[in-house]
């Protein structure tokens, strides 16, 4: 069953580089953080096989953070074969993550 993988800076570019990736730059301490993770998992197990579910811990990662220009978390980047397209800031409904998925996907 699919589930969001955890990368680091020393894994993200090798975990992006194909096809539709999301990415969720998150923190353990960060309530809105908190209340996206069930989404964010929820939408790994529905596009398993067609999109990469990643998160980033931005305290672990900041080289990351900081080379995205993450300012405020949750922070959910979206991407196609290693290139960013997308970004939505914030709690949003699922609905919105499933919106912009499908649009990649189709692209």
């Amino acid at each position: 069953m699919g589930q969001a993988v955890e990368i680091t800076t020393e894994t993200f570019d090798e975990a992006i580089k194909e096809g539709v990736s999301l990415v969720d730059f998150w923190a353990p301490w960060c309530g809105p953080c908190r209340m996206v993770a069930p989404t964010v998992e929820d939408l790994a197990k529905a596009y398993e096989g067609k999109v990469s579910v990643c998160k980033v811990n931005v305290d672990e990662n900041q080289e990351l953070a900081s080379r995205f220009g993450v300012r405020s978390i949750p922070t959910i980047l979206f991407f196609k074969n290693g290139a960013q397209v997308d970004s939505v800031v914030g709690l949003q409904p699922k609905q919105k993550f499933e919106e912009k998925l499908d649009a990649l996907i189709a692209a």
